[in-house]
């Protein structure tokens, strides 16, 4: 098709989402409100929880609590703009909101393989290295890490938001998507490479030795102990990158579009909804301070 510059007068983008079945918008305002009230206060839940009560003041649940923070963000960057336009069947957006939109969610997103990198050191130091895991991970370097987490990327997203805006788009603005992704290819792999197989290789390595430790133990308590600990982590870093992985390393075809839309919006919405049930469910301690928070109101 041919190209049009980018600083015309053209409204931006149309964001199509469901508008192939007509009489989904109104379904999908209704679900998509529950899920993005259930992320607000779920998550907004685990942090009041790791700030009030003192026996959760330890790097796990500061982690914890910078990746309830993140996943309130990430989720807000797409939800809140999805259901204006399941409601008001308007899904247009700007220029300017699309920029915001993709440096928004690349971050995120990167910032959060990161994190969950963070969260899963955290555990290979105290489960392989116990007797050091306070003069390991103390508060500064712990206040690093997160700092590194979000900070990382910026330098990377800004120019290639910056590139990806100022480079002409094609004659159709229609987007079959909730949201705007496209991505300069070579700078894709990039940040896929920096922030997603880095991480999850480290990841990876952290727990072939943390299952490697589990397993040397001799009583069976102390393994269920030390695996209860890990198994929340576990769950989510299974989750976001097993909806992503799809997303970026499947084969396209005909229906690929179709299938990444929903698949992205697993990683950008489900994910985040679940993983204050996660924590909450497969956690003894956040169960008791929760119980602790709703008896002391």
């Amino acid at each position: 098709k041919k190209g049009l510059d980018n600083h015309t007068t053209e409204p931006g983008f149309l964001l199509l989402g469901f508008s192939d079945h007509p009489c989904l918008p109104s379904v999908c305002f209704t679900v998509f409100l529950i899920i993005y009230l259930m992320v607000l206060s779920g998550n907004s839940l685990i942090m009041l929880i790791t700030v009030m009560d003192s026996s959760l003041h330890n790097p796990m649940y500061f982690f914890l609590r910078n990746l309830s923070f993140l996943e309130i963000c990430y989720t807000s960057t797409t939800l809140p703009k999805m259901l204006v336009a399941f409601l008001t069947g308007d899904g247009r957006i700007s220029f300017l909101g699309c920029a915001a939109q993709l440096y928004f969610l690349i971050m995120l997103g990167s910032t959060e393989c990161l994190l969950l990198a963070a969260m899963a050191y955290d555990r290979y130091v105290a489960i392989c290295d116990p007797l050091r895991y306070s003069l390991i991970m103390v508060e500064g370097f712990c206040i690093r890490l997160v700092v590194g987490a979000w900070m990382a990327i910026v330098p990377l997203q800004v120019g290639q938001t910056y590139q990806v805006f100022t480079l002409p788009f094609c004659a159709s603005r229609d987007l079959h998507h909730f949201f705007y992704t496209f991505c300069n290819q070579v700078t894709l792999h990039t940040i896929i490479f920096v922030v997603a197989v880095l991480p999850f290789s480290m990841i990876v390595i952290s727990y072939s030795k943390i299952i490697r430790a589990i397993l040397k133990m001799p009583s069976v308590l102390s393994r269920h102990k030390a695996f209860s600990t890990c198994s929340s982590h576990l769950g989510i870093v299974t989750l976001f990158y097993g909806s992503a992985m799809l997303v970026y390393f499947k084969r396209r075809s005909r229906d690929s579009a179709d299938t990444d839309k929903y698949l992205a919006l697993f990683y950008t919405v489900v994910t985040p909804m679940f993983n204050p049930v996660i924590y909450s469910l497969r956690n003894k301690e956040v169960r008791i301070a929760l119980r602790r928070l709703l008896w002391r109101k």
